[in-house]
């Protein structure tokens, strides 16, 4: 009788380390399930931040694309200053003359800078910045539209004084590298765009902007008025612009270049 006793409490007490074991397991299962989604949760996060963001550079490429030329100047101008660099008018001025006024969309695109818009949102306006820099012997404006304007990429690119966001004979002296710029306006979720290519002494027009699509150019600036200096200082014709414009199908956009407290006046 104590026999069978003894084998019955081996018994129990096998059937209890099987237990535990089979806890333990299910436990380390429990874990490793957890520490799978937690990591799958991290990759779905920067798949969506991946999708988001070429989503948004979508979006910007679509509406720019919807303008049609006779909205350039009176209902869209994509190329407006404010006080934030050299033009005249407060930002926030800027936004309520263009809803006053009955513009569908405007940018205000300073040189080398962001605060203004890291300060002022609405929905006629769109986040833009205009780069000095050089593509080899060629000073040029580049222009990046729907960027956001917190993201850090874009630092190393901003004007560290306020006289590189004025002055010309500072800005000129720009070393900006436009290739990593342009992957920067990317990365940001913008399009990268050639203001006033006219402008550009470049000896030729056609190789310069096929140079520059090779970076990653979006776009060119095509509806623009060219008016006190630069309709002296201009090397190529609007016929030119647009046939570059369509060779590399490149998004095309315009604006006043306005540095005016009217924003009507360019």
């Amino acid at each position: 009788m104590k026999d069978t006793e003894e084998i019955i409490e081996n018994s129990e007490i096998e059937q209890e380390n099987v237990d535990e074991e089979i806890q333990q397991t299910e436990e380390v299962t429990e874990l490793d399930e957890n520490i799978d989604i937690d990591e799958t949760s991290e990759e779905e996060e920067e798949e969506k931040t991946e999708v988001e963001t070429v989503e948004e550079k979508q979006d910007i490429r679509e509406l720019i694309k919807s303008f049609q030329p006779l909205d350039y100047f009176d209902f869209v101008n994509l190329h407006i200053h404010s006080k934030y660099s050299d033009g005249k008018a407060d930002f926030e001025d800027i936004i309520r003359q263009a809803k006053e006024l009955g513009y569908h969309k405007i940018a205000i695109c300073d040189h080398n800078t962001v605060e203004g818009h890291k300060h002022f949102q609405d929905d006629v306006l769109i986040p833009a910045v205009e780069f000095d820099c050089w593509c080899g012997y060629v000073f040029m404006h580049l222009l990046a539209y729907g960027i956001d304007v917190n993201n850090p990429v874009l630092d190393e690119f901003m004007a560290k004084t306020k006289k590189e966001t004025e002055a010309d004979i500072v800005r000129i002296w720009a070393r900006r590298d436009v290739k990593k710029l342009i992957n920067a306006i990317h990365e940001a979720g913008g399009i990268a765009v050639l203001a006033h290519p006219a402008c550009c002494w470049a000896l030729s027009l056609d190789r310069f902007v096929g140079k520059l699509v090779s970076y990653g150019l979006d776009g060119i600036e095509v509806h623009y008025p060219y008016r006190r200096h630069r309709a002296i200082i201009r090397f190529a014709s609007l016929r030119q612009i647009k046939d570059v414009a369509e060779k590399y199908n490149l998004i095309v956009t315009g604006g006043t270049d306005c540095h005016t407290r009217n924003i009507m006046a360019y």
